[in-house]
């Protein structure tokens, strides 16, 4: 089966419960090795994942485990190896102690792909392609595909490796989660962050996502929320995962009221009661736009979201548009809406790390290192 719903109404419950369901209802095999594998294409929402697993399991006698890169290699690796019912990870992790032999994939009797259109975007087809041809065949195992949105990739992904599956769509007509309220700003690129201070001073900030494309953007726009009296912190793909783990924890948990986030944070992660999205840049891909937006208005509750409309980023807008099926509504921007700016916080960063042999001045560089080392 292949399943499109939007975002927050529930689509991990769905496997989750399904695939449940299935190893209970069927007799467990001799070897120790897992009869479910849940595969996801980022780290957090691995962990998210099993986490659900862990609630709805807790009455069964199956065993789950989490595998993902980052850390903690060789306890993962032991759990592997002692025995599990079904395995949540990402494909690299996995590929990594299939190949060691540690993981056996001939035992699979339920296989579930999560966002897999994301798969697609962050290059694990390939991997993914690796993983399912070492399982039984499609007709002798449960399988399972979900996303917010069915591409045509993914769908063709569906019928070569799925045993003809079935495709069922929840409200397609309707991509986006009916109680966001979305709106726009037409805004010059020099104004953004100061339409965005002053609207975070308009409304209440209390579980905030700021959306951008890129790290730079994210470090910027952070170092003037530091500085203009907003707590705030960045998440993107080289923060160091024990790091991300307590960004979210933070943020869930209310200490941290803004999360300056790249499209890592868009897809699959459930954080409860996020008030506002603001697009900082216009996503480049319109899936993108229902994922970030997605964030909020989650199981039945609303929220808002916000984009900015730069000279840089508009082109994009169109094609959102067309994706969601509607005009985003427009609203103005006048003075009211702009702050001014206190100067941006810098961020620190590691000093480099010196190597004595390297480039030129080498036995200088030693010398000069002994000596600061001797102060």
């Amino acid at each position: 089966m292949a399943g499109q719903a939007q975002t927050g109404t529930g689509k991990t419950a769905a496997f989750l419960l399904a695939t449940l369901q299935y190893l209970l209802t069927h007799e467990k095999p001799a070897k120790a090795q897992p009869r479910a594998l849940i595969m996801s294409p980022t780290r957090e929402l691995a962990i998210q994942i099993y986490n659900d697993a862990l609630s709805l399991n807790q009455f069964t006698d199956l065993k789950v485990g989490l595998v993902y890169g980052g850390v903690d290699y060789k306890q993962q690796r032991d759990m592997v190896a002692e025995g599990v019912d079904i395995l949540i990870g990402t494909p690299g992790r996995l590929i990594d102690y299939q190949k060691q032999g540690v993981l056996k994939l001939k035992y699979i009797e339920v296989m579930v792909l999560d966002e897999a259109d994301r798969m697609f975007d962050l290059g694990f087809i390939k991997d993914i392609r690796f993983l399912l041809r070492r399982m039984p065949k499609a007709e002798n195992r449960l399988n399972m595909l979900f996303s917010a949105t069915l591409s045509w990739r993914v769908t063709e992904l569906a019928y070569e490796h799925m045993n003809n599956p079935d495709i069922i769509r929840i409200n397609p007509e309707q991509v986006t989660a009916d109680k966001v309220t979305q709106c726009l700003y037409h805004v010059s690129k020099e104004e953004k962050v100061s339409l965005l201070i002053g609207l975070l001073r308009q409304i209440d900030p209390k579980r905030t996502i700021v959306f951008v494309n890129t790290k730079r953007s994210a470090e910027m726009i952070w170092g003037y929320l530091e500085s203009n009296g907003y707590h705030s912190a960045i998440l993107s793909g080289d923060v160091p995962q024990s790091k991300r783990q307590t960004l979210f924890k933070d943020f869930s948990e209310g200490r941290l009221p803004i999360l300056v986030a790249t499209d890592l944070a868009a897809r699959g992660l459930h954080i409860p009661d996020v008030s506002h999205i603001i697009n900082f840049d216009l996503p480049q891909n319109a899936e993108d736009y229902v994922h970030r937006i997605g964030r909020t208005a989650r199981a039945g509750a609303a929220g808002d979201a916000v984009s900015f409309a730069c000279e840089e980023y508009v082109f994009s807008l169109p094609e959102i548009e067309d994706f969601i099926g509607h005009k985003i509504p427009i609203e103005a921007v006048n003075d009211d809406c702009l702050a001014e700016l206190q100067p941006p916080v810098r961020l620190k960063k590691a000093p480099k790390k010196f190597h004595k042999n390297k480039g030129r001045g080498a036995k200088q560089g030693a010398g000069n290192a002994g000596r600061r080392r001797h102060r």
